[in-house]
């Protein structure tokens, strides 16, 4: 017997509602048939002030997720696109975790873990990243004496996802196919 949405887990239902919203703008009717003649590109969101890389360097991106992610431009530009795709909770998660292994201080290290915890890894998450149980729990382990590289196999992980999916769709993108040009 169905038990209809109430035996849905609380985090589904509020997901639900967020792509509901999301979509609700995308399936309003157009006020005329005009909108289905003209359609109205979308600008990609500008990056930041950092250099314009050359179309050769641009290129090397296709095959190299880390130089993308160390280019600012790059990083700019890959976050904008996954922004456009309401995922860009992988590349957020990556940056906060080079920020985290940055850090010298041992108390401002377990307050950055704690937050890089709360913000992508603790289920229900507001920007949960999809990681194995494993992984998860190796992270929390990590977490009780926070080091460096507390959040490596995470990250790591992230990583290879980002580089499997994300990058191949942001290299299909107007994004980058703007930047080779």
């Amino acid at each position: 017997m169905c038990k209809g949405l109430a035996a849905l887990p609380h985090t589904c239902l509020e997901r639900a509602k967020e792509i509901k919203t999301k979509l609700g703008t995308l399936l309003q009717k157009p006020d005329s048939a005009i909108d289905f003649i003209i359609p109205y590109p979308e600008k990609p969101e500008k990056p930041p002030k950092a250099q314009k890389p050359s179309p050769e360097e641009a290129l090397q991106w296709r095959d190299s997720l880390e130089k993308l992610l160390q280019n600012p431009y790059g990083l700019a530009s890959f976050c904008s696109f996954l922004r456009s795709e309401f995922s860009e909770e992988n590349a957020e998660f990556w940056v906060a975790c080079e920020d985290y292994k940055k850090t010298k201080s041992p108390v401002k290290m377990a307050e950055k873990a704690k937050k890089i915890y709360e913000e992508f890894i603790q289920t229900e998450a507001p920007k949960e990243v999809n990681i194995d149980h494993f992984t998860k729990a190796v992270t929390m382990k990590n977490l009780v004496e926070p080091s460096p590289s507390s959040f490596d196999m995470a990250q790591k992980r992230i990583f290879a996802l980002m580089e499997k999916d994300s990058l191949p769709r942001f290299v299909r993108s107007e994004f980058y196919q703007e930047l080779i040009k």
